[in-house]
């Protein structure tokens, strides 16, 4: 998503393929975050026709959201490192 739209499901299975199936959603506790992020300004949704002639709701990172994620990853990335350090995790 932050690179480009995509639906509740491809959201879910990238998550869940990039955190190798450790973080998983389901569309019914996904899609209230995305309302939320939506009425904040962080995505925007948008409706598309697939050829089927259904109708999903896409998301993409605004970017006021794209600027909030930044400090995010790094407070995040910086959390971990703690974590590490505490757990007395070295790397081979």
């Amino acid at each position: 998503m932050e690179t480009e739209p995509l639906h509740g499901y491809e959201i879910a299975k990238r998550i869940e393929e990039e955190s190798n199936g450790l973080l998983k959603f389901t569309l019914a506790s996904l899609y209230p975050m995305l309302y939320s992020l939506e009425k904040r300004g962080l995505v925007a949704g948008s409706w598309e026709t697939t050829k089927a002639g259904r109708k999903r709701r896409l998301y993409r990172l605004t970017s006021a959201g794209k600027k909030q994620l930044q400090p995010l990853k790094k407070e995040w990335g910086r959390f971990f490192a703690a974590l590490h350090r505490l757990a007395g995790v070295t790397h081979a």
